[in-house]
């Protein structure tokens, strides 16, 4: 009996000794630290939860400025759509390039053939507006190269930015290529025309075209022309 009272106190002894005997010590210590981690995030939800809307509504109000920003830089025109003044016209068809032509009278006509790929034709184009502005007795043509292909290939326009002048009767008085650091070439025709006066009456043909006007608009009403 002494035997097994001895073995059964071992046995209990060996037990206090082992891992398991401190697991429920170890529970109790976990325990607290989950009760704090619970508050922690308790708190930390309630931070969040009193967060006020209002903190995230910049990032709106900036996805908006974008998107007003991205609407007004389309809706801005590009840079060959703009305009100098009454004195600078779009030119369309061949039709309303002799007929505006004919209407300037003895004014000095200035015809700029661009191309809105030609990085040339964008550097220049500020400057032909400010001298549009300069002298508001000189008209201002704009012909668009692609979209007046057949007219282009017909005065020879074979470069751009290409320049036409025309001085009423006398019809085209210069002709030649120009680049913004060749921009005094476009200052020195103007002033060497323009100290002359033009020649009035008919025009008797536009370059290498060599069309009478009046008898283009009786044989053709509809305004449309072939080459």
């Amino acid at each position: 009996m002494a035997d097994v009272l001895r073995s059964s106190s071992l046995y209990t002894h060996r037990l206090s000794d082992s891992p398991l005997a401190s697991f429920p010590a170890s529970v109790n210590s976990v325990v607290p630290n989950l009760k704090s981690c619970k508050r922690i995030l308790s708190v930390a939800s309630c931070s969040i939860g009193d967060v006020s809307p209002l903190a995230f509504r910049p990032r709106k109000q900036f996805a908006s400025l974008k998107v007003h920003a991205a609407i007004t830089e389309t809706d801005q025109p590009k840079w060959w759509e703009k305009n100098a003044g009454p004195n600078m016209v779009d030119i369309q068809s061949t039709q309303e390039f002799l007929s505006a032509l004919s209407q300037a009278g003895d004014r000095l006509v200035i015809v700029e053939f661009y191309g809105t790929w030609c990085a040339s034709c964008r550097a220049l184009f500020p400057k032909i507006c400010k001298t549009a502005q300069e002298h508001p007795e000189i008209l201002f043509l704009k012909v668009n190269f692609d979209e007046n292909k057949p007219m282009c290939k017909s005065l020879n326009v074979k470069v751009l930015p290409y320049f036409h002048f025309y001085c009423g009767a006398d019809g085209q008085v210069e002709s030649f290529s120009c680049s913004l650091a060749k921009f005094q070439k476009i200052k020195d025709a103007i002033e060497k025309h323009s100290t002359t006066r033009c020649s009035s009456g008919p025009l008797k043909g536009v370059g290498d075209l060599n069309i009478e006007i009046g008898s283009l608009l009786k044989d053709n009403p509809t305004g449309s022309t072939s080459f």
